[in-house]
């Protein structure tokens, strides 16, 4: 387990989460959504990454996967493999959160902010998730793409590191 559990305003995934492409305050003091979260921080000698899950209640959400875990932010900068790296904050979320929602977990991707994936000679977004288990299942009413992962093909859950 590469991760440690943090919270939505440790200063060291904070200075991560600025350099994220959805970041919308850079500085300000918390950079998760409104609800309820988990949030991981890893750090070794090659680099460094922050994770957060975020589980809004589905009464909030306008997205045809209300009520699934989302992973709001994802950033590594050369800790890890990215996909292993997916896998275990998946893990940490079930140790966290318990049981996974029916939907699972979605992530979105917007195609316009995130460089592609050759694969095969062709632009592919999303092929880290792809690689940790997560299928496209289509694109937001804003154009974002959407990868999900059920609950049967979740990791077990593992706690992170520290908790």
């Amino acid at each position: 387990m590469i991760w440690e559990k943090s919270n939505r305003a440790d200063k060291r995934a904070r200075e991560i989460a600025d350099r994220h492409y959805n970041r919308q305050k850079p500085g300000t003091p918390q950079f998760v959504p409104p609800g309820r979260c988990c949030v991981f921080y890893a750090e070794n000698e090659k680099g460094r990454a922050f994770w957060v899950t975020s589980y809004p209640y589905a009464k909030y959400v306008k997205h045809q996967w209300a009520g699934a875990w989302i992973c709001s932010a994802f950033r590594n900068e050369g800790a890890g493999i990215a996909s292993e790296m997916i896998r275990d904050a998946v893990a940490a979320t079930r140790y966290c959160l318990g049981e996974p929602p029916e939907l699972g977990m979605i992530t979105f991707i917007d195609a316009k902010k995130v460089r592609p994936t050759m694969v095969h000679g062709q632009k592919t977004w999303g092929h880290t998730y792809e690689k940790a288990g997560f299928k496209y299942v289509g694109n937001t009413k804003g154009g974002l793409l959407a990868f999900q992962l059920l609950p049967e093909n979740m990791p077990l859950p593992e706690p992170p590191k520290g908790d």
